[in-house]
């Protein structure tokens, strides 16, 4: 009888562990709440020091690490000389998604938020000067070819919003 039972538990145990192995890793519908982002993309945005009062760049957006990751490769040169990367993750225990943006000016940012509506929003709170500033970035006006971006900020605690930098983007 024990070795029956001995048997019993180790085939359990074994098949548990083979469950457990095959779950798909990122397999919450939200971790695809990015997968519109996902593309190659041409930016624009007013620019006061271009003579067309228009900048643009690429934005470059994938899925890696199994598709678990969404790694963004943004690129505004020449208009402007940045240059930076961030990734994605959707982190299913907090039901957020969180971003880290790093770029060549030496800047570190790192957001957390969801979709509020029809609109996904990031946002991050920093010390300035003794201040609290909250920043957010806005994805809105989604379909398949095009959507809007927005860099904005407050000084009220998310009272107001002021948008500092407006991005159009379209697919290539």
């Amino acid at each position: 009888m024990k070795i029956i039972l001995m048997f019993l538990n180790i085939t359990f145990l074994l098949l548990n562990t083979s469950m457990a192995q095959n779950k798909k890793p990122c397999s919450a519908p939200e971790a695809s709440q990015f997968d519109f982002w996902v593309g190659e993309w041409n930016a624009s945005w007013k620019d006061t020091t271009q003579s067309s009062g228009m900048a643009s760049g690429t934005n470059n957006i994938s899925k890696i690490l199994g598709g678990c990751v969404v790694y963004e490769q943004f690129d505004s040169t020449p208009a402007s000389p940045l240059i930076g990367k961030s990734v994605s993750v959707y982190n299913a225990r907090t039901k957020k998604w969180h971003q880290t943006w790093v770029d060549n000016s030496g800047a570190y940012l790192d957001f957390s938020g969801q979709w509020e509506g029809d609109k996904m929003v990031l946002s991050r709170s920093v010390e300035v000067k003794g201040k609290t500033i909250m920043q957010r970035m806005v994805w809105y006006n989604i379909t398949k070819e095009k959507f809007d971006w927005n860099w904005e900020g407050s000084k009220d605690g998310g009272e107001t919003w002021q948008v500092n930098w407006q991005i159009m983007y379209k697919r290539k």
